[in-house]
C-alpha cells in the first residue's frame, strides 16, 4: 500500500504539473482579443505591397491588414521595420505578426511559423493578346522567350531550353524592357516575375497573362511558433477572404486584374 506521505507527495506532484501546464498554455488569440488591437510589422519599403503616401501607410499589405482585423474584430497597429529586423521585432515581441511581403522560408520554422500563402510572387508567361499556340513553357519549341538577364525567369528559360532545343532566350536589362518585346513582336512571350508583369498589363494594353504560374514563390504572414492559436485565427480569416473574393479584390486593385 502507498503511504499517506507518498500520496502526498504524489498529489503535490500533479498539482505541480497541472500548474505548469496552464502557464505554458498558448494565449497569443486571447492577448490580442483583450488589447483589441493587432500589432503588424512591416517594412513600408516595398509597392505595391507597402509605402508611405504621406503618412499614411498603403499597399497591398495594408489593404490586407486591415481587412484582416476587421475579420478578428480588432484595430490595426502598424509598427515599421527594416527588413533585416522584422523577425527579430516578432521574436522581442514588439509585433503579433508580420504581414510585408515575406516569402516562406523553410529554415526558419524552428522559431516562426507562416500562415496559408496569401499571394504567389512567382514567374508568370506573358504572351500577345492574340497568341493562341502559347498555353504553357512546353509550346515554346521553336519560340523565342525574352527574360530579363540575370533574373529567376532567366534561370529558369535556361533550364527549359535543355528539354526544349529550339527555344530561343532573348535576355533584357529589365523587366520593362522583356515586356515591351513581347508588345513590339520581337519575342513570342515574357518570362517574369508576377509582380512586375502585372503591374505591366496594368498600364499596357495587347497582352495577357497564362494563368497557371511557373513557379511558385508564396507571400505568408508570419507569427512566433507558439502562437498557435492566433495563427489558426489568421488562417481562418485568409480564407474567408478568399472565399468572398475580398483577397483577390484587394490584389487586383494595386496589380491590375
Amino acid at each position: 500500500m502507498i503511504s499517506l506521505k507518498r500520496w502526498g507527495w504524489l498529489l503535490c506532484l500533479c498539482l505541480l504539473l497541472l500548474v505548469i501546464g496552464c502557464s505554458s498554455q498558448d494565449d497569443s488569440w486571447q492577448q490580442v482579443q483583450e488589447a483589441g488591437v493587432l500589432k503588424v510589422g512591416v517594412d513600408p519599403t516595398f509597392p505595391p505591397f507597402e509605402l508611405f503616401t504621406g503618412d499614411e501607410l498603403v499597399g497591398i499589405d495594408a489593404d490586407l491588414a486591415y481587412a484582416l482585423g476587421n475579420e478578428l474584430g480588432v484595430a490595426v497597429e502598424f509598427v515599421h521595420f527594416g527588413y533585416d529586423g522584422l523577425y527579430d521585432a516578432l521574436l522581442t515581441e514588439q509585433a503579433d505578426v508580420l504581414i510585408s511581403a515575406l516569402v516562406i522560408m523553410p529554415e526558419r520554422t524552428r522559431d516562426f511559423a507562416y500562415s496559408e500563402p496569401y499571394f504567389n510572387a512567382g514567374e508568370i508567361l506573358i504572351v500577345r493578346e492574340d497568341e493562341m499556340g502559347i498555353e504553357e513553357m512546353a509550346d515554346l519549341n521553336g519560340r523565342s522567350l525574352s527574360v530579363e538577364i540575370g533574373s529567376q525567369g532567366h534561370v529558369q528559360a535556361t533550364e527549359w531550353q535543355r528539354k526544349l532545343p529550339a527555344l530561343t532566350i532573348l535576355p533584357f536589362n529589365t523587366p520593362d524592357d522583356a515586356l515591351t518585346a513581347v508588345l513590339q513582336q520581337t519575342a513570342d512571350a515574357v518570362l517574369i516575375d508576377h509582380i512586375s508583369g502585372r503591374l505591366f498589363l496594368k498600364d499596357n494594353s495587347g497582352l495577357k497573362r497564362i494563368p497557371e504560374p511557373i513557379t511558385v514563390e508564396p507571400y505568408a504572414i508570419v507569427v512566433r511558433a507558439e502562437d498557435e492559436q492566433l495563427l489558426d485565427q489568421i488562417n481562418s480569416s485568409l480564407e474567408a477572404l478568399q472565399s468572398s473574393g475580398k483577397l483577390d479584390q484587394i490584389v487586383g486593385n494595386w496589380l491590375g486584374q
